[in-house]
């Protein structure tokens, strides 16, 4: 068992009235005279009303507010320079995200730099840590990152191509408004990006040299059968709207557990896939989910033979293959069983599935030596990959 540090200070209102409550987490975190701004992507937030629903709520109760739309999937660094300038001269005093992980991520960043004098980026590349940040709270509308409740932010800065997270509690939400019912209309593909996500942020954790820790293990295997479970009811089957509706409530409550260090702490997890896929995206800008299916089969069979047994209780106790032959045999079953359970969700399951193109040898070792710092930097727990590692990793993904 190994000490670690749990900390959750965000508010949560979860259900299909839970953005009546915004008016009041507004005024309870933004000030005695909140200015709000209020952040989102576009697409479908604008055209489900939400965006206009939102602004309306804020109006009606005297609430002053600006708004910035424009967040894309792997969010730019520009908009969040965009953003603080914005909150700066505004007076915003409570960021608002109306939308996804990277609309939040996108938030958290511009509450990062509002009150620093230099460059935001330099809280990702190490050379700063924030003193301080605006509050930021959120209404969700995508399950996947589990952003609205987890410590990290990731961007991508477009001149230099690194995407890169930074963590640090003072950039944990106040709040996170949760209804279910604004997923429902959600494509499959989103689904099943958000599903592989939030599966990879408790996997991430569950492959790990301490597996002493058999509450994380427990409380991480219950979680990951249950998403596996949901995606294929969601993806693969035919449920009334009801039954639909718990599904996407139970992904929505999933994101935000699975990546909030409830099945882990900070200090054990791996994070590797996460940090490859990072230079994927960085590169290629493709879906994150779809980036971590790409890469996550690979990873795991170059890396089995760490600890057969825990990819063996994988295989029996998340993907529910039967408890037969040697672990070796089991571990590899199981990766096949999650391969099988991207390909039902029509994930990718390769890199050059995923780009539409085999990478070539020097994209690969960029990209390898970018995750690595030149060598200098070796990611992961379960085990730490060098540059050559990686490399190896991105050669056997891309078939």
């Amino acid at each position: 068992m190994k000490d670690f540090h749990f900390y959750i200070p965000t508010e949560i209102e979860f259900g299909v009235n839970a953005e009546e409550q915004l008016v009041t987490l507004v005024r309870k975190y933004g000030g005695g005279a909140p200015k709000v701004l209020v952040h989102y992507g576009g697409g479908s937030a604008v055209r489900s009303g939400l965006i206009a629903r939102t602004e309306q709520r804020l109006a009606d109760a005297g609430i002053a507010f600006v708004t910035m739309g424009g967040v894309r999937p792997n969010p730019r660094l520009s908009l969040v320079n965009e953003g603080i300038k914005l909150c700066r001269r505004e007076g915003v005093t409570l960021i608002l995200a109306v939308g996804g992980g990277s609309v939040i991520d996108s938030a958290k960043a511009i509450g990062y730099g509002v009150g620093y004098e230099g460059d935001v980026w330099d809280f990702y590349v190490g050379k700063a840590a924030p003193t301080t940040t605006l509050p930021v709270g959120c209404i969700l509308t995508i399950p996947a990152a589990g952003s609205e409740m987890s410590d990290c932010t990731v961007i991508t800065n477009e001149q230099t191509q690194q995407k890169l997270g930074y963590s640090n509690d003072l950039g944990r939400l106040r709040f996170a408004i949760m209804n279910p019912a604004l997923t429902a209309t959600l494509p499959a593909y989103q689904i099943a990006c958000g599903t592989v996500d939030i599966m990879m942020h408790t996997m991430e954790r569950y492959f790990t040299k301490d597996t002493d820790m058999d509450m994380n293990t427990a409380m991480g295997e219950a979680l990951l059968r249950r998403v596996r479970e949901t995606g294929d009811a969601l993806l693969c089957g035919e449920v009334d709207e009801p039954t639909r509706l718990r599904h996407h409530a139970t992904l929505m409550w999933a994101s935000s557990w699975a990546h909030n260090d409830f099945t882990g702490s900070r200090n054990i997890s791996d994070f590797a896939t996460h940090k490859i896929e990072h230079e994927i995206s960085a590169i290629f800008d493709v879906a994150h989910g779809a980036g971590l299916a790409a890469v996550w089969p690979s990873w795991a069979r170059y890396n089995k033979h760490i600890d057969y047994a825990r990819f063996a209780s994988f295989a029996t106790n998340v993907m529910g293959v039967e408890p037969e032959g040697t672990v070796e045999e089991l571990a590899e079953k199981g990766i096949e069983a999650m391969e099988a359970a991207y390909r039902r969700w029509h994930m990718p399951t390769s890199l050059s599935e995923l780009i539409g193109r085999k990478a070539t040898d020097d994209e690969i070792a960029l990209m390898a030596d970018k995750c690595t710092r030149g060598d200098t930097f070796h990611p992961g727990y379960f085990r730490p990959l060098t540059r050559q590692d990686i490399i190896n990793i991105l050669t056997l993904a891309n078939k």
